[in-house]
Order: C-alpha cells, then sequence, then structure tokens
C-alpha cells in the first residue's frame, strides 16, 4: 500500500498516475515487488516536527487499534485517511 499526495495544479487523473507509479516502482525494483494499491490523499498525517506517522498510518491500513500520538500536528488527518481507504476498498467500515 502507498498513499501519495499531490502537488497543486496536477491535472492527470489520479487512477492514471497510480497505475504510473506501480508500473514505475515494478520496473525499478523487478517482480519481487508486490506492490498493487495506491491511494490519493490530501495530506499525509506528521507530527509537529514534520515526521511522517508512518507506523500509525499502517496500523490504519491493517484495522488495528492504535493510540492517537500525542506529537500529532492535526489529528483529522487520520480519520481523512481512514476515510480515502474505506473508499478505495482498502479497508472496510
Amino acid at each position: 500500500l502507498g498513499l501519495i499526495v499531490l502537488k497543486s495544479g496536477v491535472t492527470k487523473k489520479p487512477e492514471d498516475i497510480s497505475k504510473e507509479c506501480i508500473q514505475m516502482i515494478r520496473d525499478k525494483i523487478g517482480p519481487v515487488a508486490a506492490f498493487k494499491n495506491i491511494v490519493v490523499v490530501k495530506r499525509l498525517p506528521k507530527t509537529r516536527s514534520g515526521k511522517i506517522l508512518r507506523g500509525t498510518v499502517g496500523k490504519i491500513a491493517d484495522q488495528v487499534p492504535y493510540k492517537m500520538p500525542a506529537t500529532i500536528d492535526d489529528p483529522t488527518i487520520l480519520d481523512e485517511i481512514k476515510s480515502s481507504l474505506i473508499e478505495s476498498g482498502i479497508i472496510k467500515n
């Protein structure tokens, strides 16, 4: 699973960008990269110091209970990520 944030002004469809990213990763890494799903999100959850909360995002994707990190910059981002994963069919509600 990969989460990508598009730059402002991007005119390509998110589906096309996802397909290109998956193909690029398979071309560069090889068939061992079983990379299948990319979800376009508006923003990524970060700490106040700017680190991306990869572990928390992984727990959301695995549907494992997680604690809200005390250092998160904006807690509403986690709900946005969960909604995006539900909309894309990665996780169930």
